[in-house]
């Protein structure tokens, strides 16, 4: 075979090999046109230790509800949402880290059980203790360091944080600048600590099974790693291997050099 010939099979057979074919990088792709899929799953949050909770207590009697809420807090009128001090908005808010023991340290109710609760349940139960000091008392309960880290084959790895306390797994790699091209869409792997257990979950988001998978919807500090393709390593290994081999060739020829020289 003549040379020329030799190399234009070879740059052929290259290109050939190296071509994503589309099953490797569409997403959902055994979704009909128009198909309605129920959801199976549903995510609510549970506290955790070392959750950062905000709690601000309010009632139309300001002076009542003042004790019950960290020094130095700007309390609003109840349903006033002018002042800097507004629920939902973070100015103000007084902050509780859960301890070790899964509680916080309350003004005047002392201690509160709250991990493995829900916001809900949490609200539930600071405003059944308060009916005894206030009439009608508002309590708004939020989770402030829920934050996902998403790393790998993505074009901005990195943590980032969640101010609804949900999201799924599309929107987190979304939030990611999606996978690069070379990110493996088939195996995406989620990280999940709960009470000191890491638990391992992959998704395929090629299919369309993910929205019934249990790590569709995500949970604070999980992290997503994505894995490179067959490709992307081996492209890695050969310029490994190239750097070693042009290495190997500079120190002959400086051993040579050596040998004549002396």
């Amino acid at each position: 075979m003549q040379p020329y010939k030799f190399l234009f099979v070879l740059l052929i057979s290259i290109s050939i090999f190296s071509c994503k074919t589309p099953t490797d990088v569409v997403y959902f792709q055994n979704s009909n046109n128009l198909e309605k899929i129920p959801a199976k799953n549903s995510f609510t949050p549970v506290f955790k230790v070392d959750d950062v909770l905000s709690i601000l207590v309010s009632a139309s009697d300001m002076d009542a509800a003042r004790p019950f809420n960290l020094q130095g807090t700007s309390l609003p009128i109840a349903g006033d949402t002018a002042t800097g001090a507004a629920p939902g908005n973070g100015a103000g808010e007084p902050t509780y880290l859960i301890d070790e023991d899964g509680n916080i340290d309350f003004p005047v109710l002392g201690k509160l059980k709250v991990s493995g609760l829900t916001r809900v349940q949490v609200k539930a139960l600071i405003k059944e203790k308060l009916e005894i000091y206030i009439k009608d008392p508002i309590v708004n309960v939020r989770l402030k360091n829920f934050k996902i880290t998403v790393i790998g084959e993505v074009n901005r790895p990195g943590s980032f944080t969640i101010p609804n306390e949900r999201i799924t797994i599309i929107e987190a790699i979304g939030l990611a600048g999606d996978l690069t091209i070379t990110g493996k869409r088939g195996n995406i792997m989620v990280i999940r600590e709960n009470e000191g257990v890491n638990t391992y979950h992959r998704v395929d988001l090629t299919s369309k099974s993910i929205f019934d998978s249990p790590a569709y919807y995500l949970a604070q500090n999980d992290v997503l790693y994505v894995e490179p393709n067959t490709a992307k390593v081996r492209s890695s290994e050969g310029n490994r291997n190239t750097v070693a081999l042009v290495l190997s060739i500079i120190t002959v020829v400086l051993s040579v050099v050596t040998l004549i020289v002396r």
